[in-house]
């Protein structure tokens, strides 16, 4: 029996991942900076792995009900799943989501690696319509940056019935909210770099799958690439995940408040937060997570509009990024990707941090006014 079974999550991002209780021994896994390690045991060299970057491991595998690898970034983890199609796949992908993610796809697909196809993941016959003869099914829940929530249930198992490969990126809920896992997905990406690690000082991704055969497939093809984390990222991930249960807490209270005054304020043309219950995504969303969500999307009147909300905050940050303890603020259609999407050109994505609920809401009025 592990040491984390039977515990609740809030528990388990505490006790995951620590050193053996040994009189003497550390309470923390320490920082290991070796690159080369004595003949004689199974790990000879960093790309291998260490034992800083396995403790994080261990702590998200324990979270997600799986085994966690930890990559050099979150884009090399969605590279890592690309990379594991056979040429000339074809990839289903939401029309709308991480531009990043997007790009990563796009020119994949433009040197003839994969075929994508892009659709509305909130359109469940459009994307049942596209699975046939896929090799992959790619769902972000919920989407970045306008929160569409698509039916992960019903998804999954059309997937699974036509032998599609199925990967969530879950970064916007974290394992305290969703764990794809238990709804049948095959593998599970978090950008760490935003809420895991939560603190704005890591870039580093994860990827978890609960099956060992396609782990071990996973783990040889990061070995062969190196795109392994440092070890300075991996402590702090790990550092950062002890409070996550607590930062959340705080977020989703601060979130679901700033919801409701945003969606009653005269300059707000929308409001997305599938934790509302007026939201259209509301019932998809909960009927698979277990909180409201940190991240609220709301579309200003126009652009110049948002542009000066942005400028202008004084408590929050404009900036790009989420998942920190502190709140950002960014109107995505500034960058042509997003625009590409369909993104609304007032649209400001707010990631929501843990400050006093009152003195972020009078910064965001002292800035729209």
């Amino acid at each position: 029996m592990s040491a984390t079974e039977g515990l609740h999550l809030e528990s388990v991002v505490v006790a995951a991942g620590r050193p053996d209780r040994i009189g003497g021994a550390p309470l923390n896994t320490p920082i290991v900076p070796a690159s080369t390690y004595h003949h004689g045991a199974e790990r000879t060299y960093q790309r291998e792995g260490g034992p800083t970057t396995e403790a994080f491991e261990a702590a998200v595998g324990a979270l997600e009900g799986g085994t966690a690898l930890a990559y050099s970034a979150g884009t090399a983890a969605v590279n890592a799943v690309i990379g594991r199609l056979p040429l000339g796949a074809r990839a289903v992908v939401p029309a709308s989501m991480y531009w990043g993610v997007v790009d990563l796809f796009q020119q994949t697909g433009a040197a003839g690696r994969i075929k994508t196809v892009a659709v509305d993941q909130a359109d469940t016959d459009a994307v049942l319509a596209a699975l046939p003869g896929a090799g992959l099914l790619w769902l972000e829940v919920p989407s970045n940056p306008i929160l569409a929530v698509p039916d992960v249930p019903r998804l999954l198992t059309a997937a699974r019935a036509e032998g599609v490969l199925t990967c969530i990126d879950a970064t916007f809920a974290t394992p305290l909210l969703l764990r794809p896992l238990e709804h049948g997905a095959d593998l599970v990406m978090h950008s760490a770099t935003k809420f895991l690690s939560g603190h704005s000082d890591v870039l580093l991704g994860v990827l978890v799958t609960a099956d060992p055969d396609l782990a071990e497939r996973l783990r040889m093809d990061r070995y062969l690439v190196g795109a392994v984390p440092g070890v300075l990222e991996s402590y702090l991930a790990l550092r950062g995940l002890r409070t996550l249960a607590v930062r959340l807490d705080r977020q989703q209270a601060n979130a679901a408040e700033l919801a409701r005054r945003l969606a009653a304020h005269e300059a707000v043309v929308a409001v997305h937060y599938p934790g509302a219950p007026d939201d259209t995504m509301h019932e998809r969303w909960t009927a698979i997570a277990s909180g409201p969500g940190m991240v609220v999307s709301f579309v200003l009147v126009d652009a110049e509009r948002a542009d000066r909300l942005c400028g202008r905050v004084r408590l929050i940050s404009h900036a790009t990024s989420l998942g920190g303890v502190e709140s950002l603020v960014e109107r995505r259609a500034r960058y042509e990707g997003e625009r590409s999407m369909g993104t609304p050109d007032a649209l400001v994505r707010f990631s929501v941090g843990i400050e006093n609920v009152d003195d972020l809401w009078d910064d965001i009025l002292q800035a729209l006014n």
